[in-house]
């Protein structure tokens, strides 16, 4: 039995839980305890087609022996039950996102944490995960929590009306350009709950990047702060205003960090990075065509349906351009890229790293790349202050 640790994104992998997808449970969610999720599930299930659910795992199944490849040991989240329904006074829910495991789990060094988080879909997901918590902290003196979680009423979440300033306006313009005009919708998370995605933290030895978006609100920086304790510094910042910040900042080595160009400039980078090495990159490829058409053509007039019968679905949704940032790296000298981000590919190349294309092809409509799609157990780095 290996030993919980990690308190980086960058040096040398030894075990990491790697996604799992299937059409057993999708999800859906609506803030009627009392609606028919049945109905719903009837509709929602059109959008996941066999083909799409088979390229996704043959994707999945490539990456994964990548990894062994690596000398990196893979385990699997499981799904343990038949049904999935859960609900509360302001809800009900079906489903759960184990393709995304970076979302809603973190390590710090030994202690793995389940977030609160701001999905109602996805707040009993720690289910999946449980016979290999329950196993690492029983033989490994790993110490596992659950964050309180949120009850997530009607209004937690509301439209982001801020004027944006001249950065976020070019990269609006952009990402209509390289999405065939889709848009983002923009909110925030008001601060009456506990409410974090695992996702919206970086990891830097005893520096830690805390990102406050549509997924992260203050009292989540709050409640971090005050269980960690002395040991580490957590830096607050609002560099991207949508989710999550795996496309946005990804340190790669000690003193090496890759920012997109679109989202941080000079005046917005976190102070942290002063003195590190800084690959700003903004060219990343457009979305794919098939891609866009199947979330035009056929996710969307699903959703539409879902919601005029009162339900909600991640379908509704497509990442960014940018989520071809989305990064994972086996150790300093040795990343792993999506194949389709050639110019990128080649960026990292002039800093002599070791990049490996790997094929996400429906990254996009997954909500999630390589980074989202693991979550690291052990890495060989400690607390070590990167500051400097």
């Amino acid at each position: 039995m290996f030993k919980v640790s990690s308190f980086d994104e960058f040096t040398k992998l030894k075990t990491v839980i790697l996604g799992t997808f299937d059409k057993k449970i999708l999800p859906l969610e609506s803030q009627d305890p009392n609606a028919n999720l049945s109905e719903g599930l009837k509709i929602l299930e059109k959008a996941y087609p066999q083909w799409y659910v088979d390229e996704v795992n043959e994707d999945i199944e490539e990456f994964k022996k990548v990894l062994e490849k690596n000398n990196v040991k893979v385990l699997r989240p499981k799904w343990p039950f038949l049904d999935s329904t859960f609900r509360s006074p302001n809800w009900i829910t079906n489903g759960y996102d184990i393709y995304n495991v970076r979302d809603n789990q973190i390590i710090f060094g030994n202690k793995i944490i389940n977030t609160p988080p701001s999905s109602r879909f996805r707040q009993s997901e720690y289910y999946a995960f449980y016979e290999i918590f329950k196993d690492l902290q029983t033989n490994s003196e790993a110490t596992w929590i659950s964050v309180p979680k949120p009850s997530l009423p009607k209004g937690f979440s509301l439209p982001l009306n801020k004027k944006p300033t001249d950065l976020e306006l070019k990269e609006n313009e952009k990402h209509e350009k390289l999405s065939d005009g889709l848009t983002e919708n923009l909110t925030y998370l008001i601060d009456s709950e506990i409410i974090f995605d695992a996702a919206n933290i970086i990891r830097i030895g005893k520096d830690i990047l805390y990102l406050v978006s549509s997924t992260g609100n203050i009292s989540g920086y709050k409640w971090l702060k005050n269980y960690l304790g002395n040991n580490y510094k957590i830096h607050l910042t609002q560099t991207y205003r949508s989710s999550h910040l795996d496309s946005t900042i990804c340190p790669l080595a000690p003193g090496l960090v890759l920012l997109n160009g679109d989202r941080v400039d000079e005046r917005t980078v976190p102070d942290f990075f002063k003195n590190w090495d800084k690959i700003y990159f903004s060219d990343v490829s457009p979305i794919p065509e098939k891609e866009i058409d199947f979330f035009k053509n056929i996710r969307e007039p699903i959703s539409k349906r879902l919601k005029e019968l009162s339900f909600q679905s991640p379908i509704s949704y497509i990442s960014s351009p940018w989520g071809g940032l989305n990064v994972f790296s086996i150790s300093e000298d040795t990343l792993c890229v999506e194949k389709s981000q050639i110019k990128l590919i080649k960026k990292l190349e002039e800093y002599k790293l070791n990049v490996i294309p790997v094929s996400y092809r429906h990254f996009y409509t997954m909500l999630g790349c390589l980074h989202c799609s693991t979550l690291d157990l052990e890495r060989e780095g400690g607390l070590i202050d990167y500051s400097n």
